[in-house]
C-alpha cells in the first residue's frame, strides 16, 4: 500500500501530570504491554482544546473542571504507522496521525480517574516518570513522545 497518498488523521493528545510532576499512562486493552497517554480524534468543527477535554473524559473519566490546561504543542506532531498497521487501523484511510498535544495538571485527587468508561480502552493505569513513559511507549510513537516531553516539560 502506498501510504504517501493517504492523509494524516487529526488527533489530540493529553499529557496529564499530577502535583508531583508524574505523567498519567495507561495500558491498552487491545495491546497488553502497550502503555500510552490519552489521545483521540478531533470531530469535524471541534476546537482542539475542546477535543482534548472531551477525550480526557471519554477515555479516563476526568472531567474538564478537574484539570488546569497548562500548555499546548506549538505545531502538529506527526507519525506514520508501521507497515504492518497501514491499511488496518482506522479502516485504512490514514497513513498516521497529526497530533496537537496538551499539558494538563490534575487538580483533583486520583479518585477522579476512572478507566472503567462506557467504551473502555485501558485495563490499568499508573503515574510514570518521563523516562518510564518513553521506555514503555510502542517504538513507532517514541519520537513523538520524546518531542512532546521536550516541548511541554522541557
Amino acid at each position: 500500500m502506498d501510504s504517501d497518498s493517504l492523509p494524516y488523521r487529526p488527533c489530540v493528545g493529553i499529557m496529564l501530570v499530577n502535583a508531583e510532576g508524574m505523567v498519567f499512562t495507561a495500558e491498552r486493552l487491545d495491546t497488553p504491554g502497550a502503555w500510552q497517554m490519552p489521545q483521540g480524534g478531533v470531530d469535524p468543527g471541534e476546537a482542539l482544546e475542546e477535543a482534548a477535554l472531551r477525550e480526557l473524559e471519554e477515555e479516563i473519566g476526568v472531567p474538564a473542571d478537574a484539570v488546569d490546561v497548562l500548555g499546548q504543542t506549538r505545531d502538529w506532531v506527526m507519525y506514520d504507522l508501521p507497515p504492518h498497521l497501514l491499511g488496518v487501523v482506522w479502516g485504512g484511510k490514514y497513513r498516521g496521525q497529526k497530533q496537537q498535544w496538551f499539558l494538563m495538571r490534575l487538580k483533583a485527587d486520583d479518585s477522579a480517574i476512572n478507566i472503567d468508561t462506557e467504551i473502555p480502552e485501558f485495563g490499568r493505569w499508573k503515574w510514570s516518570s518521563t523516562q518510564e513513559l518513553l521506555d514503555e511507549i510502542v517504538p513507532f510513537k517514541r519520537p513523538v513522545y520524546a518531542q512532546v516531553v521536550a516541548e511541554l516539560l522541557g
